[in-house]
């Protein structure tokens, strides 16, 4: 691990990496007169400016105005604010998107703004329902899965006053009665090519489809590659991301270990300010590999799944299947931290003619669901599970 300072450095930089265009603002009067913090050597031998004290501390001064800075002008009557004023609130949070905190830095200013771009994403939709009613292989009768024997159907929905959501997915959502309960955390384990990261993105759409935010924290992928893949099906993230409604951030999993105290004790108040609600992490396997030691790797696992739960919104994680055990993630942490638990596997066959997908819900708390196993394809449009459809 490295010391907290390095860390917190870190974490700013490494959203300031994702959208460089953003950082053109001029600065202000105070940030040209703010003295310039003595330079660190960083890992590479690049020097590097020293971070604020702390983020928190950032954030109270952050509230104030100081000496030479102008006033902020009042809005006026009837007019909100935009997208561009909530995200400079939103980087204000980590001392950034105005004042310098600290002292002022080239690094700070570029991660004044470009964490706020990173977070400043789109609106909007325009996906197409994944359809198609071929036989896949699959024993397509009508009278099996949903109403009959053994069903999911047959159970009654779970009586409770918590406000359900859809996971956005047809034919899945149809195996849960009622709705998954909100700011549960859940994950979806599965092998490589399972669709977990089509899940994922199919997810988030589904919220910004119903006017609400969304936020992507990927530890496999660029930013790039995660909105075309998802533009590619349909999910304009591209332009998600411009309107504000979408934050699409890539971090590498080392440097998130090594700076997960700083993240996990800021995220969940700057997901709030951003008004997300609901966040994906793909994937928590690459970060539990970052531990050797198992007692640390439960106790840093469980602080994270704990921060996220703290930040109030329905989060998806996906993980990696144990080699030995599809229905189980490679570490066996993760499936006892959630509320939710998702399995995408493979059937293979005894005669080998075709190897299938299956999914089936293992828990969610707080809810009725269908214990079977369905099957499922994953098209350009995205996942579609036949839910009267039998494996065989």
């Amino acid at each position: 691990m490295v010391a907290d300072e390095d860390d917190e450095d870190w974490f700013e930089k490494a959203f300031a990496e994702e959208t460089e265009t953003d950082s053109d603002e001029e600065p202000s009067d105070a940030e040209s007169e703010a003295p310039t913090a003595e330079p660190l050597e960083s890992k590479s031998g690049e020097e590097t400016a020293e971070p604020p004290e702390s983020f928190g501390e950032a954030a109270s001064e952050s509230d104030e105005p100081t000496a030479g800075s102008p006033t902020p002008a009042e809005p006026e009557d009837g007019v909100e604010p935009g997208p561009e004023s909530e995200v400079d609130d939103f980087a204000a949070a980590f001392g950034g998107g105005g004042e310098p905190s600290g002292g002022g830095s080239e690094d700070d200013d570029l991660f004044e703004d470009d964490f706020a771009a990173a977070f400043g994403g789109g609106g909007g939709a325009g996906a197409a329902a994944p359809g198609g009613e071929d036989d896949f292989g699959f024993d397509l009768d009508g009278d099996v899965g949903a109403g009959g024997p053994g069903g999911f159907e047959e159970e009654e929905e779970y009586d409770s006053d918590i406000p359900r959501i859809d996971f956005g997915i047809e034919g899945l959502d149809e195996m849960v009665q009622g709705g998954v309960p909100e700011r549960s955390l859940i994950v979806a384990i599965g092998g490589a090519g399972t669709g977990k990261t089509t899940f994922g993105l199919q997810f988030l759409h589904e919220a910004i489809q119903n006017g609400e935010r969304a936020v992507y924290i990927t530890l496999e992928e660029s930013r790039q590659r995660v909105v075309q893949s998802a533009t590619e099906k349909g999910w304009e993230f591209d332009r998600h991301t411009e309107e504000g409604n979408l934050a699409v951030i890539d971090i590498d999993p080392i440097e998130m270990a090594n700076s997960l105290t700083s993240i996990r004790n800021e995220l969940p108040r700057l997901v709030e300010e951003f008004g997300a609600s609901r966040l994906v992490l793909d994937s928590v396997s690459l970060l539990e590999m970052m531990y050797d030691d198992q007692s640390v790797r439960r106790t840093e696992i469980y602080d994270f799944t704990k921060a996220l739960k703290d930040a109030g919104v329905t989060t998806m994680l996906t993980s990696e299947a144990s080699e030995d055990n599809p229905f189980a993630s490679r570490h066996g942490i993760i499936e006892y931290l959630t509320d939710a638990v998702v399995v995408l596997r493979y059937i293979r066959p005894e005669d080998f003619r075709e190897t299938r997908l299956a999914v089936e819900i293992q828990k969610i708390r707080d809810a009725n669901h269908s214990r079977e196993t369905k099957p499922y394809e994953i098209t350009h449009q995205g996942i579609s599970v036949y839910r009267q459809a039998n494996i065989f």
